[in-house]
């Protein structure tokens, strides 16, 4: 299923608001926060554009998305000296799944609350389906934002901060 400009570019558009929405709630400088807006707006947008024009799941396309968006960081973090966890983490809080979490929690209350044997056994398939998704989801964030900033902890900025400190100013 193709997908138009239009659709890729909203998709887009919205992962940056909210991207920003998070990113000012950690009071960060300005630059990090249009930077956030700039790897909400790449990430969720090749995730979208994966999701729709590949065959990969949802988690493959978040764990793509989330490398993209681990490797951005580590390009912004030199260009603004600035952490690279201080844009890329809120950047990726608009690709959890969010809707699979509230159909786990909503399939584990009503299974809790029934006790129709073959309304438990449909609803143990909703469980299952739904957490699962949010587990791989989850772990393709953390892995996809991760291995960036391990691989190349040299060139981050907060590491170059730790192993070569900021000499004293002479007076």
């Amino acid at each position: 299923m193709n997908i138009d400009f239009y659709q890729l570019i909203q998709d887009g558009f919205f992962a940056a608001i909210a991207s920003i929405g998070f990113a000012v709630i950690s009071n960060p400088p300005k630059k990090a926060i249009a930077v956030s807006a700039i790897l909400a707006f790449v990430g969720h947008s090749f995730r979208f554009y994966l999701l729709n024009n590949t065959s990969l799941s949802l988690s493959g396309a978040t764990l793509l998305a989330a490398l993209c968006i681990g490797l951005l960081s580590i390009f912004f973090a030199k260009r603004i000296h600035c952490p690279a966890e201080v844009f890329s983490f809120p950047s990726l809080l608009p690709m959890i799944p969010g809707m699979f979490a509230y159909n786990l929690i909503l399939s584990l209350m009503k299974f809790a609350n029934t006790s129709d044997q073959v309304l438990q056994q449909s609803l143990v398939t909703g469980i299952f389906k739904n957490g699962l998704t949010v587990i791989f989801v989850m772990f393709a964030l953390v892995i996809g934002v991760s291995l960036p900033l391990l691989i190349f902890h040299k060139q981050s900025f907060m590491m170059t901060r730790i192993l070569n400190p900021v000499r004293k100013f002479k007076k």
